[in-house]
């Protein structure tokens, strides 16, 4: 098991963050490289699957997830369930006022491919935080900006 948990301060409500957040739809705004739709159930409940295309041109990976835990506006957990990503993945909104939070990503992945899979994840692994980063603070400008209204 590999943890990765980063977090990033959103100058925005913890419940418009959280909106901003489980819009499964506008993830690609500001996640990178990825696409998110939902498979089954609404996508704001225990059981809802999840599909997040990340590539570029095509060329990528689908991660398939179930929600397992539904608690708005504080925390929504996934159990990845691909044959590449495995393990579960926590959104967490604490909030630090009226005004303000943050936005905490927590992965527990299990590696793939096995001993190869551990042996390189300490390779993979400052690439795939860098890019997380990147995410969440793209997160932050989508939340504080963040309108129901704007579907693109």
């Amino acid at each position: 098991m590999s943890d990765l948990v980063l977090s990033v301060d959103v100058a925005a409500p913890a419940g418009t963050t959280w909106l901003a957040l489980t819009d499964w739809a506008r993830q690609g705004e500001w996640m990178l490289g990825t696409s998110v739709r939902v498979l089954a159930g609404n996508g704001r409940s225990v059981g809802s699957k999840l599909a997040a295309f990340t590539g570029i041109a095509g060329v990528g990976f689908t991660d398939t997830m179930e929600i397992t835990s539904w608690e708005p506006p504080l925390r929504c957990t996934v159990r990845h369930l691909g044959r590449i990503v495995r393990g579960t993945g926590t959104f967490q909104v604490v909030a630090k006022g009226a005004a303000q939070c943050t936005f905490v990503w927590a992965e527990h992945l299990t590696l793939p491919f096995g001993v190869v899979g551990r042996a390189g994840w300490p390779v993979v692994r400052p690439a795939f935080a860098l890019g997380v980063r990147q995410s969440l603070r793209q997160f932050a400008r989508f939340a504080e900006n963040y309108s129901m209204g704007e579907q693109r």
